[in-house]
């Protein structure tokens, strides 16, 4: 088997890298100072250094460093969601790590409004039984957990306070690559750090969430990031915040060439439900995709690799109730064109229930706009439309590898997981695109051996597969 390389994601976990056994604090009271002017956000046009003929950061530094905190988390025992993100490489079962002792770790976050609510990473803060802020004057407060949502890795926080200097949000859709951005936090517990760089690519989705309906549409950057980065901001030249930092791409653990940051439209999303419902409102449109490579149009005779493919729909689902078909490829959304899942999942995840999109197919050669009112996730999780080429089991949709894929990953039989809801599938730890070769030791040739395999069985049993970049894996799934 060929040995997977590649670099290993590790996720700044606002810091968790620094996560060590808690010393116990003394309790101090706030530092009290008098209360500053509040600071303004001026628009700062780009301004050429005659010297180097570089963009003028100042101003939006300046800016940005007084709206950007420090967050110290303290634990009652090591947070999973942590290992989660150290070890997002081990698709196999892991024994959790337990441990009584007090744990704490360090992270960012951006104050977005002047009466104290706070934008920060969800795993900054979750599972945290103290939350502390302390602001770049050095005043100190204890934080409230208004919302969390694992499925984009953002919380919101709040401070018991007014006045406060705080950011403005920019339009992450109007990101251009190798536009200039700064990131602005607080790396090995250092105060109000920032770095420059330059946007890497857009839409990036690293698999790193690992949750299902999890939206990754990272804004790539070589802005240097380190432990502490997390929940901190990414910064246009004009002061604008844009995207909240998240990740590195690492061999180390340390900033080697580029971070990650969630795209400022989701988090005004995010945000914008804590505010008015106290809760997430997702929008779906209810259905299942193929990404369009060379390889898969010239199987489907596609002419064009624009688009995604539309692979099924969920049966009364929003597409579905439309009149989108299985076999259209979906071109754009409001005019925004999608080439791949983390552009559908942005601009979808940007929307609410009830909310209608134009949708343009490319069906037959011909494109078709298609007004949809997007659903809410409930009446989303019907079964796929029946299809004689797909089996549903246990919350997975799998499908038998084509001769292309057969050749391509060299085996001569297997079933894909093509879609993963909630249930047993989910909860061993597979992930979308495993490929099923055997259970409990037996070769797994027909639909049929699959359908007996995985249901009406007692007790527990053993799934063995490979994913397509060569890595082999096993699950236990239990009864």
């Amino acid at each position: 088997m060929k040995k997977f390389v590649g670099i290993f994601l590790i996720a700044i976990a606002g810091g968790a890298v620094s996560l060590g056994l808690y010393k116990a604090f003394e309790k101090k009271p706030a530092y009290i100072y008098s209360r500053p002017e509040p600071i303004s956000v001026q628009k700062v046009s780009y301004t050429p250094n005659s010297v180097y003929n570089m963009p003028d950061f100042e101003a939006a530094a300046s800016t940005s460093v007084h709206a950007v905190v420090n967050i110290k988390s303290e634990f009652e025992k090591k947070s999973l969601v942590y290992d989660d993100f150290f070890e997002i490489f081990n698709f196999g079962n892991r024994t959790p790590h337990v441990d009584i002792s007090p744990y704490s770790a360090i992270g960012s976050g951006v104050i977005i409004s002047p009466d104290g609510f706070i934008v920060t990473n969800n795993h900054v803060v979750q599972d945290a039984h103290s939350i502390s802020v302390t602001l770049n004057d050095k005043r100190v407060y204890t934080a409230k957990v208004i919302g969390s949502d694992p499925s984009a890795d953002l919380a919101l926080i709040k401070i018991d306070e007014k006045e406060l200097p705080y950011m403005t949000y920019g339009n992450s859709d109007d990101v251009k690559i190798g536009e200039w951005v700064l990131a602005v936090g607080n790396p090995f517990n250092l105060t109000s750090t920032v770095t420059a760089g330059i946007v890497s690519a857009k839409a990036r989705n690293i698999n790193i969430l690992g949750s299902q309906g999890a939206i990754e549409s990272f804004i790539q950057t070589d802005a240097a990031i380190n432990p502490g980065n997390s929940g901190g901001a990414l910064v246009n030249t004009r002061g604008e915040l844009i995207g909240i930092n998240a990740a590195i791409a690492s061999g180390t653990g340390y900033y080697t060439g580029y971070s990650f940051a969630i795209p400022v439209n989701i988090v005004k999303k995010v945000v914008d439900d804590f505010m008015k419902y106290g809760k997430i409102q997702r929008a779906y449109l209810g259905v299942y995709y193929q990404e369009i490579d060379d390889q898969f149009a010239k199987d489907k005779g596609l002419t064009d690799l624009r688009g995604i493919y539309v692979d099924n729909l969920v049966e009364g689902g929003a597409a579905d109730k439309a009149g989108i078909q299985k076999g259209d490829v979906i071109l754009r959304i409001d005019n925004q064109p999608i080439n791949g899942k983390s552009e559908l999942l942005e601009l979808v995840g940007q929307k609410n229930p009830g909310e209608k999109v134009m949708v343009t197919v490319n069906r037959n050669g011909k494109d078709i706009e298609i007004p949809v009112i997007l659903k809410s996730e409930g009446s989303n999780l019907a079964s796929v439309k029946e299809d004689k080429d797909k089996i549903i089991i246990q919350g997975g949709v799998f499908q038998p590898l084509t001769p292309a894929e057969k050749s391509k990953f060299r085996i001569d039989y297997g079933f894909q997981l093509t879609h993963l809801d909630k249930g047993r599938l989910q909860s061993a730890g597979i992930r979308e695109g495993f490929i099923l070769l055997s259970v409990d030791r037996q070769p797994i040739r027909s639909m049929e051996e699959l359908k007996e395999a995985l249901t009406n069985r007692e007790g527990g049993v053993l799934i063995e597969g490979v994913y397509p970049n060569g890595l082999r894996a096993y699950y236990g799934i239990g009864s």
